[in-house]
């Protein structure tokens, strides 16, 4: 594929997401940070805001019915056959929506209830940013029992806190400690936030989540990875409360006794020193590119807890289904079993996806637009980097989209920007595939097939 169509295909994709607010010129939080780490990134990342001389211009921000719009029997006669691939199982389920009209534009088996894999995190993500809004942020305290002489840290479910806030954290203690005129203290945590703490129903040990707790460390990852799967701490809650107390020490605190025990701190401990998380937008940027499944389950339970739910997986179902109701979003054949879609006991439909993916397209919601900016770029960003370089590749810069992957599940759902402009939110949904990268490819063409047609 040469750079110059694909860098253009980044531009077209730019303006048109550019339909739900302006967003640093096409160029999405994630993408921004990722772009840091090296110098092709970079210039993907130059390329989404037009200045690498190959791209085509930026196109201006959209209003997200340019050109006619499409017809539903072109539409059809072009993904019928796509879906029918026989990598997808014999019956994969998809709909098409054109995001300024809301017109239905394609739909077979749309509203049957299917086992969504990872695109539920397009669910977690519009109805936090929907109960929370763009700016919340996930909480780490510390605060100081002064009855028990104890520092307590408290866990707000942030799974983002790394090795350098949490010495950030520790040296903050130590000055307000100090200034209190306080030399030694016991060091315990506090992960009361959450009623209790739970394995994911895959399993204890799996690489793909930790144990579900407010307090954690890199998401308890002990290969100093920081999204994928990874081998985990079995404790991950005790094992950064020891980090804590270790960096404690270094930063001139006597603390006492051995390994921090598990307390609730007392409602009128006096607060220390406090750590806020990223903004929820970035937050849901980072969990839909990298299909960050910690993420995912933690956001979930901040939104639990917005709704006066317990930060459970029960309490999830009942927040999100609430919040989905109340946006007036079609629920008939849904369950949502977590936050994640590592259950394969979860359902979704594609008439919901697709609705929720035009739903964060309206320019009269701009708090819900991270929900689109955090979709992978087609053959650029998160789990879409490798995809789209066989018979999708036409989709490359075209399609954003998350993913889903469980053994014999593979679902995509998303936008795709057409030649003249128009946007379509997307949803196919494949169950009892039995090849992984055969699935994919048939997803990945049909979606690149909706980038590039007329359909008039």
């Amino acid at each position: 594929m040469a750079i110059g169509s694909a860098a253009a295909g980044l531009a077209i994709s730019a303006g048109a997401v550019a339909l739900a607010g302006p967003w640093d010129a096409g160029q999405r939080t994630a993408e921004r940070d990722q772009a840091a780490d090296s110098e092709r990134e970079r210039a993907d990342a130059e390329r989404v805001a037009g200045t690498v001389p190959a791209a085509a211009p930026v196109l201006p921000p959209l209003d997200g019915g340019a050109g006619r719009p499409l017809s539903a029997a072109a539409v059809e006669r072009t993904l019928a056959p796509l879906l029918e691939d026989p990598a997808l199982g014999g019956h994969a389920t998809g709909a098409v929506v054109d995001v300024a009209t809301g017109e239905a534009l394609y739909a077979v088996d749309a509203r049957s209830g299917r086992a969504p894999a990872s695109t539920t995190k397009s669910v977690t993500a519009i109805t936090a940013l929907d109960a929370l809004g763009p700016e919340h942020r996930l909480t780490t305290e510390v605060v100081w029992d002064a009855e028990n002489e104890r520092v307590v840290l408290v866990g707000g479910g942030d799974t983002t806190l790394t090795a350098g806030n949490l010495e950030g954290l520790a040296a903050r203690t130590a000055e307000a400690l100090a200034a209190q005129d306080v030399r030694a203290a016991r060091v315990a945590y506090d992960i009361s936030r959450y009623p209790r703490e739970q394995h994911h129903p895959i399993g204890a040990g799996n690489t793909n989540i930790a144990t579900i707790t407010p307090l954690q460390l890199n998401a308890g990852r002990t290969d100093g990875s920081t999204h994928g799967p990874a081998p985990r701490t079995a404790d991950p809650a005790a094992e950064a409360a020891r980090a804590f107390a270790g960096l404690l020490a270094e930063a001139g605190v006597d603390v006492q006794g051995r390994s921090p025990g598990r307390h609730t701190a007392p409602e009128d401990a006096e607060p220390l020193a406090v750590h806020r998380s990223a903004p929820l937008s970035s937050l849901v940027e980072r969990m839909l590119t990298h299909s960050d499944n910690d993420l995912a389950e933690a956001i979930a339970r901040a939104t639990a807890i917005a709704g006066g739910e317990a930060a459970d997986f029960r309490g999830v179902d009942r927040a999100l289904t609430a919040r989905l109701e109340k946006l007036g979003l079609p629920l008939g054949n849904v369950r949502i079993a977590d936050a994640s879609g590592l259950d394969r006991d979860g359902r979704l439909t594609a008439a919901l996806l697709t609705r929720v993916l035009a739903l964060a397209a309206d320019p009269e919601r701009p708090e819900l637009r991270s929900a689109l900016t955090g979709l992978p770029v087609a053959g650029f960003t998160g789990t879409l980097t490798g995809r789209y370089d066989g018979s999708g590749g036409a989709g490359a810069g075209l399609v954003r989209a998350k993913t889903g992957t469980l053994t014999g599940v593979n679902t995509l759902a998303g936008t795709a920007a057409t030649p003249d402009g128009r946007v379509l939110a997307f949803a196919f949904l494949a169950s009892d595939t039995t090849s992984a990268d055969g699935a994919q490819d048939a997803l990945d063409t049909a979606a690149a097939a909706l980038a590039t047609c007329a359909c008039r």
